[in-house]
């Protein structure tokens, strides 16, 4: 049997966490599904547990042509975490330095640019006008662990992803208060309709290393 890197047979092939034990400009995981539609409303969940500060980085980034921040999820410095659609940011009152686990779930609407934070379940804060009536456009690259500053690259270390990260989901609705509590308190578990998490589906790049680990366990 062949091993590339640190890659090695999982028990289970959606129940992995990646681990990014330092700041680099070269470790990331690239999602292998393509966004196929416009998105006119989404959510998206995931695992995380922060490593030594400050900042968690950028868990998520997805950038499209002719736009690199079109969907993000970043913790710079000692910024708030803020969730960038279309280049346009908004704060979000979720906090990680704990060295924990969590689960944080962001939803958006284009309707108003309606937007909601979850922390292990609980809303944590809401808005709108983040970038309203605008729909996160299709064919882009989503990369787990750095933010693109063009469309597949360009990272800078100083905004990498130190952690660990585990169960990304993506879904093409807002999901409910109930659905996101079940999610985080694993009452239930829902599969992403426009990403999951399944080794098949996560491209390990610059010796990012995965690893067993099921969050409700």
């Amino acid at each position: 049997m062949v091993y590339k890197g640190n890659h090695k047979k999982l028990k289970n092939p959606t129940a992995f966490l990646l681990d990014f034990p330092m700041r680099t400009n070269y470790m990331y995981a690239r999602m292998k599904r393509s966004v196929i539609n416009e998105i006119f409303a989404l959510t998206i969940c995931l695992w995380m547990k922060a490593g030594a500060g400050p900042g968690l980085g950028t868990p998520i980034s997805y950038a499209v042509p002719g736009q690199a921040n079109e969907l993000v999820l970043i913790e710079w410095g000692s910024n708030p975490m803020e969730l960038l659609i279309n280049d346009k940011a908004v704060t979000l009152p979720i906090t990680m330095t704990d060295g924990k686990w969590h689960h944080v779930c962001v939803t958006w609407s284009t309707r108003d640019g309606v937007w909601e934070a979850y922390q292990d379940g609980v809303k944590k804060g809401s808005g709108q006008n983040l970038s309203a009536w605008h729909s996160i456009k299709p064919g882009g690259i989503l990369i787990l662990g750095q933010e693109q500053d063009t469309m597949g690259g360009r990272f800078d270390v100083t905004q990498s992803f130190m952690g660990e990260m585990s169960d990304f989901q993506f879904w093409s609705r807002v999901l409910t208060a109930s659905e996101i509590y079940g999610e985080a308190t694993c009452g239930n578990h829902l599969t992403g309709d426009i990403m999951s998490w399944s080794e098949e589906l996560v491209e390990l790049h610059g010796g990012l290393a995965e690893f067993d680990f099921d969050p409700c366990h």
